[in-house]
């Protein structure tokens, strides 16, 4: 019988270098501000109406986050009084089509998934 354990090279590995980067950026306040920010740049009160259910201190610190690992830029701009956009990086750029990817993952298997939380909910 062939052995079904892939080869130590194909195993996902997941350090705690990766577990934190994908903490902070696929987090719930993440993923909302990403999608905001693919659509195009924004000012933080903007972001602030287009997510209403984030409060402002989980907002700046999502952004804080996001700029820190280099998805999300702030760009001061010269205007009286002076103001604050955001926007998506080239490198905050290439997690579309990863999230994407999970997103439509989701999508197919929602359905199914839900129903093992019943079933599992029902025996436990």
């Amino acid at each position: 019988m062939p052995a079904t354990d892939p080869l130590p090279a194909e195993r996902l590995q997941i350090t705690p270098p990766h577990r934190e980067l994908l903490d902070q950026v696929l987090d719930k306040w993440s993923l909302e501000v990403l999608h905001q920010l693919c659509e195009r740049p924004s000012r933080f009160n903007e972001l602030r109406h287009a997510i209403p259910a984030v409060s402002q201190k989980s907002l700046s610190a999502t952004l804080r986050r996001l700029e820190r690992n280099g998805i999300v830029a702030r760009h001061v701009l010269s205007s009286r009084p002076v103001a604050v956009e955001y926007r998506i990086t080239p490198l905050g750029k290439t997690l579309r089509n990863p999230v994407d990817a999970l997103l439509d993952w989701a999508d197919q298997h929602l359905s199914a998934i839900e129903a093992a939380r019943r079933t599992y909910d029902q025996t436990t």
